[in-house]
């Protein structure tokens, strides 16, 4: 029962996840990295702040929950720089390949890369016992996501130049592709960033809520990789005015738009670290957790994909492979208790 309601609270935080890229069409008259940078602030540092702070016990504080293993911080914060280049990666592979597609080639290598890592780094043997469970679960979640991925190149060939942009407005497949690879291995830092900062636990701490400081941390490094990149942009693009050519009512909307989507992002994170502890009696799901978020992310992106109809003009030849696809996905997530 206890792996059932993890299952759901990691579920509904990844709904929430899958659905934080949907704002980005209410936002009006900002470039692409001033809404990122916005969305940012509040997906990497005001919500995960707010987090955090739920794991501070009575009688201590977040400060000294962090500084208590100061290398363990340093650690997690240097992962989150490196998951910020799959973070923003990420981004841009939405940009190019839509929700569906994109979400898909770059979660499917963040959970191989974001699983398999932190068992060899505590030294787990992948071909027996749960080590092996663990790996062939990791197979079956790259199985049903490699399955997308053909339904995607499948949609690619049988729509005209016009329905791709009419779908994706800048739908480019070899540069959305290379960019999705890219931020799928980056992104599968965050999970070693949250493994460095295991430490960061205060005696005491709500077990619902106790990896939070720890993806503080995380969020913390990539929000200044995130945060550089953007300004640049800003810099090149002479898009830094875009801030200010709104104010009143349309400032607000953004600014409101922003704050929904960072809120939805931050959501699979508190999410996974309240249905881990529900995960206490089991190893291998405790493993393979990281596994589980991304295939939920995988499965709910695709779903909202057919929402906002980026898979409209396909043959039912495509459909019958994406729904396959995700019929492995949601194989993957009760597999480890299967065996």
């Amino acid at each position: 029962m206890n792996t059932i309601i993890g299952l759901v609270i990691i579920a509904i935080g990844s709904f929430g996840q899958s659905s934080s890229y949907v704002p980005v069409n209410k936002v009006k008259g900002w470039s692409w990295e001033c809404f990122w940078l916005v969305q940012g602030i509040f997906a990497w540092l005001v919500f995960p702040l707010l987090g955090a702070l739920l794991a501070v016990p009575e009688g201590s504080s977040l400060a000294q929950i962090l500084s208590a293993d100061p290398s363990a911080a340093l650690k997690a914060m240097g992962f989150g720089v490196l998951w910020g280049i799959g973070g923003l990666t990420f981004g841009l592979s939405m940009r190019y390949l839509g929700i569906a597609l994109g979400q898909s080639i770059a979660l499917g290598t963040c959970s191989a890369f974001g699983t398999v890592i932190p068992a060899l780094m505590k030294g787990t043997d992948l071909f027996q016992g749960n080590g092996l469970i663990l790996l062939i679960g990791v197979c079956i979640t790259l199985g049903g996501i490699a399955v997308i991925g053909y339904a995607g190149s499948l949609r690619a060939k049988n729509m005209t130049e016009e329905e791709k942009k009419a779908a994706v407005k800048d739908f480019a497949l070899t540069k959305g592709l290379s960019v999705a690879l890219l931020a799928g291995v980056m992104s599968a830092c965050f999970a070693l960033g949250l493994e460095a900062g295991e430490p960061l636990v205060a005696d005491g701490s709500n077990e619902l809520f106790k990896t939070l400081p720890a993806t503080l941390m995380v969020t913390l490094g990539g929000f200044f990789t995130n945060a550089v990149y953007c300004i640049f942009q800003n810099i090149k693009n002479k898009s830094g005015k875009d801030y200010f050519a709104v104010s009143g009512g349309a400032l607000l909307n953004n600014v409101l738009f922003c704050a929904l989507a960072g809120v939805l992002w931050y959501s699979q994170f508190f999410g996974l670290g309240m249905g881990k502890s529900y995960f206490a009696g089991s190893p291998v799901m405790l493993a393979f957790s990281w596994s589980i978020l991304m295939s939920l992310n995988v499965i709910l992106s695709n779903v909202w994909g057919i929402i906002l109809k980026e898979w409209k003009g396909t043959g039912m030849t495509t459909i019958y492979v994406l729904v396959a696809g995700m019929g492995l996905l949601i194989f993957s997530l009760f597999f480890p208790n299967l065996v």
